[in-house]
């Protein structure tokens, strides 16, 4: 019987994330368009998504990656629904339970999107998720050169900067980006620090200097 309840309890909270996922997802795709960067083709190059390590792409809902989170999502929560229905229905989950748990990991990490990077005129937007400026905790550049973790890993970001932003209260961090160009790169800065975002590895020097 707890097997069952314990495999329920994570079968919602798969369902919440996924749902949540897509919202936030439509709304982030809803604001990009009024971002103040990027703005362009020649921005857009500039920024490449470590996930895959490829230029970003705009985000929009006519984006294959979107269309992908949108009806994959439906899709995913059918095939969990029917799979919790057969744990029920029968002793299988008894029978085989981490290879149920583990297949229901792989249906839900499945849906993701392929990562963007937005800065607007309310908060920003990192791989799909929308975050106002409010929860934004501040930004760490690294320079990606010899011995670097990141570097060559692929030609484009050699010698690029690896920019993160941490968010408050959340234990996942957003991911990173890459930012190809030192003058991109100062642009992007410059639009955080002018929103109040500071950079971390600052504030903690001022802080141990007092």
């Amino acid at each position: 019987m707890w097997i069952n309840l314990f495999f329920s309890a994570i079968f919602i909270i798969g369902i919440v994330y996924l749902i949540r996922f897509r919202l936030n997802l439509k709304f982030s795709a809803e604001k990009a368009g009024n971002a103040l960067y990027p703005t362009n083709e020649k921005d857009m190059n500039s920024i490449v998504i470590p996930s895959e390590f490829k230029v970003m792409q705009p985000l929009t809902k006519g984006t294959r990656s979107y269309r992908w989170v949108k009806w994959g999502t439906v899709g995913v929560i059918t095939l969990l629904t029917a799979l919790l229905a057969v744990v029920y229905w029968t002793d299988m989950l008894h029978q085989s339970i981490f290879s149920i748990v583990y297949l229901f990991f792989i249906l839900i990490s499945s849906i993701k999107h392929r990562g963007n990077f937005y800065l607007l005129a309310e908060g920003l937007i990192l791989n799909g998720h929308y975050v106002p400026w409010g929860r934004v905790k501040g930004y760490e550049v690294e320079k990606i050169i010899k011995w670097h973790e990141l570097y060559g890993l692929d030609d484009k970001i050699n010698q690029g900067y690896k920019l993160g932003v941490k968010v408050k209260h959340k234990w996942i961090q957003p991911q990173f980006v890459v930012i190809r160009d030192h003058d991109q790169l100062d642009r992007i800065l410059t639009l955080l620090e002018k929103h109040g975002v500071e950079d971390i590895t600052s504030r903690k020097n001022r802080a141990t200097s007092y």
